[in-house]
């Protein structure tokens, strides 16, 4: 999550969600043969949406229709990516009987999005792949208002949309990480927080454009891969909360690469599904539209894909022992339910796993006796009944040590982890340590990343001076961390490895 200072928040909601839409005027609906600007209606197909180009202006990057049909919004912009790139935002209004513009409503922003109510008009200011900014404008007697900037933070916010259940979404590069994630809005107090929504919608790719539905009950977002490309997907809302594993809308949205499918939009029947398609050439890119309610509906009710929940922690034995590790249940999840999945393992590579290493597929456990000392790369994979699968990759550090010796036994003053010797060292080396009653004792070595490399010792030890040797030779050269924790006792100290 990511606190936000901000004095205009609630303002904002209040306006979005409370406040009566303003120049409502008594009409008759707009025939149905004027809809969308007269333009034909597609089928499942998408096909080109029709507005206008000027120059090399597209008229792209996210739309948004009014609840009435008679206002349309979109984007024109004549690149992406740098300073002298220029985005308006261009509208047509249904009025007299006929639809009139489009007219230049600002200059400057992009990617406009109406309130559920249609009083308040959310736009994007500096589209770039890493910066960003929400404003929003106020509908008024005769317009609408100078855009204000809604949030005051450093990372970008894109995308913000508002839904008819309060809330307020956007997406944005949460702190530690470049990509951009969807994020929730609450209020609470005086307090402003964005809280990230997780796995399974957001993930190690970068989810940025995204539409979420008026009554929240689905997402369509954007996900763009390392290939530099982008695909929309569907994520539905969970009756306990959390969202179910996004799925692709299917081949005939999402093209091959090099196309990018981004700027969902969806009209408040949940009739129809508006976005932007393009590829290398700037001129490829154009605002696509199709009907979506058949798949909204169709896809809810497919398989879904598992996917993995809580990384596999890297573990560490000792060369000659009986090892023994069961990974949890609640490592892979599916949303079809866990009783569909069944388990299989191999070396990361694909090949079988080695001979004296075995693996239960009905309790999820490794077992054998460990073999000399290496590092061994797993892959674990969960399959459901439909054959779709996702996979957790993990390391096995296999270590050896001379073993534990006592010194001496009289009771020591005090707890005491001394410095190995010989530091550095290649490849064995000797901790000591002291302990001054019997408790469980262990010691462990780290890298400088923080990550275990080592369990040295795990036991309770009576009173005593102790000396444990390791052998490091499948370590790497480097800076390595021991630690002592013995009681209320903890203390770490440095090693090198020099080869």
């Amino acid at each position: 999550m990511h606190k936000i200072k901000n004095t205009k928040m609630r303002t904002i909601i209040i306006i979005t969600f409370f406040t009566a839409l303003l120049c409502t005027s008594i009409a008759q609906p707009i025939p149905v043969d004027s809809l969308y600007l007269g333009q034909v209606p597609p089928g499942f197909e998408p096909k080109i949406f029709v507005l206008p180009i000027n120059g090399s202006f597209r008229p792209i990057e996210r739309i948004t229709i009014s609840s009435d049909r008679k206002e349309i919004y979109f984007s024109q912009l004549n690149g992406y990516g740098n300073t002298l790139n220029v985005t308006k935002i261009h509208c047509y209004k249904y009025f007299d009987n006929m639809w009139q513009g489009p007219t230049e409503l600002f200059n400057g922003y992009a990617a406009p999005a109406l309130s559920p109510n249609d009083s308040i008009l959310f736009m994007q200011a500096t589209i770039t792949y890493d910066r960003g900014e929400t404003y929003y404008s106020r509908r008024t007697a005769t317009g609408w208002s100078t855009p204000v900037q809604m949030f005051y933070f450093s990372q970008q916010s894109h995308y913000t949309q508002s839904t008819n259940l309060n809330n307020i979404y956007t997406s944005t590069n949460f702190p530690g990480s470049s990509l951009r994630d969807i994020g929730k809005i609450l209020i609470t107090g005086s307090d402003t927080t964005l809280f990230n929504i997780g796995l399974p919608v957001n993930t190690a790719l970068d989810e940025s454009d995204f539409f979420i539905a008026r009554d929240e009950s689905y997402i369509i977002h954007a996900r763009h891969s390392s290939s530099a490309t982008g695909d929309l997907l569907i994520s539905y809302k969970k009756t306990g909360g959390g969202w179910t594993n996004s799925k692709s809308l299917g081949s005939h949205i999402n093209y091959p690469t090099p196309t990018w499918e981004y700027g969902p939009f969806v009209t408040q029947d949940n009739k129809y599904l508006f976005f932007t398609r393009g590829g290398n050439a700037w001129n490829s890119y154009f605002t696509y539209w199709c009907r979506i309610d058949n798949i909204i509906d169709s896809l809810k009710y497919t398989n879904y894909v598992p996917y993995l929940k809580n990384q596999i922690p890297n573990q560490t034995d000792t060369a000659g022992k009986q090892f023994s590790y069961t990974f949890p249940d609640s490592t892979f999840f599916d949303d079809d339910g866990n009783n569909t999945l069944s388990y299989s393992a191999v070396l990361s590579n694909g090949a079988p796993l080695p001979s004296w290493l075995s693996f239960d597929s009905t309790s999820r456990t490794f077992s054998g006796v460990i073999s000399p000392v290496q590092s061994i790369n797993l892959k674990v994979t969960a399959t459901d009944t439909a054959g779709a699968n996702a996979s957790c990759f993990f390391t096995l550090n296999i270590i050896q040590h001379i073993g534990l010796e006592p010194i001496n036994e009289i009771v020591p003053n005090e707890y005491r982890l001394l410095q190995n010797y010989p530091n550095p060292f290649n490849p064995s080396t000797s901790i000591s340590f002291d302990i001054i009653k019997q408790t469980q004792t262990i010691l462990k070595v780290y890298d400088v990343t923080g990550r275990e490399i080592a369990v040295l010792v795990n036991e309770s030890l009576r009173a005593g001076s102790y000396k444990v040797n390791l052998n490091a030779g499948s370590f790497s050269s480097g800076v390595y961390f021991y630690k002592l924790k013995t009681g209320n006792f903890i203390q770490t100290r440095k090693m090198v490895v020099l080869k």
